[in-house]
């Protein structure tokens, strides 16, 4: 059996050839237009660019059939609608520096792209004055240009998307999930810009349905951007969101983080921007992650929306076909202001913990059928309720004797003497329920406290405190234990080795690609040291940073608070329950366990009356 050649044309000397300008487009066009979402993306992008503050997108069949955008931009001549179908043709940019990028779009490959795999229409009017004008492009064959009806700005039409490519159309999903990706992409770019109004209807099958609408938003920064996104990330992310801003070496950090007591099962809700582009990089990925390392299991993922703002020179946002990657100057710049802004925010938060927690707590106490619906004439009058309670009343001269409610599994505590107590946050511990649960009565409602949960936290950071102060103790290794890892790697981790050495892990060169491991920290016991380098290698190379030596120390302490606070099923005294309610408001990250979990539920008066349907 003959093997084939791998050559492409076989044998022959393969011959260079000048491809044709249509399928230069439908090769760019599989690089930049992914789905109908890439699509919407580039278009949408442009109508930013061009200035306007009103956005419409129609689709239709998930953007198979229609894709339409209009705006209110400055528009175009009929002098520009040509060169606006031109490889590598832009407004943008003049070519001259390609670091000073301060729009969406910049290489001038979008419309010519979807023009060559799609039937594509522009119609436009320029605020300079003039007619509009429309130009039409079918798999890469231009029409003249015609005069048009438009009040002003630009209509771009893009019908039967991949009709001239459709082996592509193979590939794409169904109309449901591709409507919802173009969804997606449009809420991140109405984030991105809370000034812009932005409208996304469903046109399939003459139906004109509003998939999404955020008109602009006026004010500030923090209040145009907290209204928009409670629009597309839901009010209870805006009221579970901490506000950062933080600013380091000319890079400045905005937005809102949630509170680890609202965190996800995936990692849907996190929204991160770079000058205001929509970006997915793993470097920002991996600052969040290492943000909330301390706070949330690797089965939990925070919401976050961040935009961080830079000089354009410092970040290189030509790196990807369709711009979702970036990649800066100096990352580890960005990553530290992430991580600490991100911290520092969280450690304000004090025990504060998300209001959902108490939402669902509600919700699980109401009953699936609602009360019964009460009439005006089945309600009792005031003269009823009077005579109702007087003839439950005891009789004179007999005292009512107490009923004893008491049990094994509840112990009611004496109201503490001191009125301020219960004005505190946590207010004045009340009773203890199933040796486990605080009851806490303050001002506005009640309070429940997982007592294992809050000591937990409560002594992991205290460990985490004595070891900052004091170091992390090392064990000498009585013989060292010698690594192979090759000159790249073993740079790598001497660079590291200072910070190494604060954690309890000394290493030293040890000949070429080799590097001896002298000490390790006391706190983990034995290890395999090897195994432990490359773990900090691969994260390394993964992230830019390290925190694999860290987390296990962290994880140790973890385990050690675990075991050293109060367990479920000792019962307290008031004052010690106090105590702890006291010390849960003094410390930082109370709200939550070393798991991410709640550590109490706070439930308000009103909420707990519209239980009993006392309201």
């Amino acid at each position: 059996m003959a093997i084939p050649d791998p050559k492409i044309g076989g044998s022959a000397r393969p011959q260079i050839r000048q491809l044709d300008e249509t399928v230069v487009n439908r090769i760019a066009a599989g690089e930049v237009v992914e789905r109908p979402a890439s699509a919407v993306k580039e278009l949408v992008e442009n109508a930013i660019d061009s200035g306007a503050d009103r956005i419409t997108v129609e689709v239709a069949n998930g953007g198979k059939s229609l894709i339409r955008v209009t705006d209110n931009g400055c528009g175009m001549t009929p002098e520009d609608l040509p060169l606006a179908l031109a490889r590598h043709a832009t407004s943008k940019i003049d070519g001259s520096d390609l670091l000073n990028i301060n729009s969406f779009g910049f290489r001038g490959e979008a419309l010519p792209s979807l023009g060559s795999v799609g039937r594509l229409v522009i119609t436009s009017r320029s605020e300079t004055g003039g007619d509009a004008h429309t130009i039409a492009v079918t798999g890469g064959r231009h029409s003249v240009i015609r005069p048009a009806a438009l009040s002003g700005g630009t209509v771009v039409e893009l019908r039967d998307l991949f009709f001239a490519t459709p082996a592509r159309l193979k590939f794409l999903r169904t109309d449901r999930a591709e409507m919802q990706a173009i969804g997606d992409v449009v809420k991140r770019l109405a984030m991105a810009e809370p000034g812009v109004g932005f409208t996304l209807r469903d046109m399939t099958d003459g139906q004109n349905r509003v998939i999404f609408r955020a008109d602009p938003e006026q004010g500030d920064l923090f209040n145009a951007l907290g209204a928009r996104l409670g629009q597309v990330m839901g009010r209870d992310f805006i009221e579970n969101a901490l506000p950062i801003e933080a600013e380091r070496e000319d890079i400045r950090l905005v937005g809102y983080a949630a509170l680890p007591t609202y965190s996800r099962g995936a990692a849907t809700a996190q929204y991160l921007f770079v000058n205001g582009r929509p970006v997915k990089d793993k470097l920002l990925v991996g600052a969040l992650r290492g943000a909330y390392a301390d706070f949330l299991s690797r089965d939990r993922h925070p919401a976050v929306a961040l935009f961080v703002d830079c000089p354009p020179e410092r970040v290189d946002v030509n790196v990807h076909p369709a711009k979702a990657e970036v990649r800066f100057r100096e990352p580890g710049v960005v990553r530290g202001l992430i991580v600490s802004a991100l911290r520092h925010a969280l450690a304000e938060a004090g025990h504060r913990a998300s209001t959902t927690v108490a939402e669902a707590t509600l919700g699980a106490f109401r009953p699936e059928q609602g009360p019964a619906r009460v009439y005006q004439m089945d309600r009792p009058s005031q003269g009823s309720l009077r005579a109702a309670r007087d003839w439950q009343a005891p009789p004179l001269g007999f005292a009512e004797e107490p009923a004893d409610f008491t049990s094994t599994s509840a112990r009611v505590e004496p109201v503490a003497d001191a009125p301020e107590a219960t004005q505190q946050p946590l207010g004045a511990a009340r009773a203890q329920v199933h040796e486990n649960y605080i009851i806490a009565q303050t001002e506005t409602g009640m309070v429940i406290v997982d007592q294992h949960a809050a000591h937990e936290r409560l002594v992991y950071e205290k460990l985490k405190r004595q070891m900052a102060e004091n170091g992390v103790a090392s064990q000498a290794l009585l013989i060292p234990e010698i690594v192979t890892l090759g000159p790249n790697d073993t740079a790598a981790l001497l660079d590291l080795a200072d910070e190494l050495a604060k954690l309890g892990l000394v290493l030293e060169p040890f000949g070429p690609g080799t590097v001896a491991v002298q000490a390790t920290p006391a706190i983990l016991g034995p290890v395999n040291a090897e195994a432990m380098l490359r773990d900090i290698l691969d994260e390394l190379d993964d992230l830019g940073e390290s925190q694999t030596v860290k987390a296990r120390i962290e994880a140790i302490l973890s385990r050690v608070a675990c075991h050293g606070s109060i367990r479920s099923g000792r019962q307290m005294r008031a004052e010690e329950m106090n105590a702890l309610l006291r010390e849960m408001e003094a410390t930082p990250h109370s709200g939550q366990c070393n798991h991410g979990r709640p550590t109490y539920v706070e439930l308000k008066l009103s909420d707990i009356e519209r239980l009993f349907g006392r309201t």
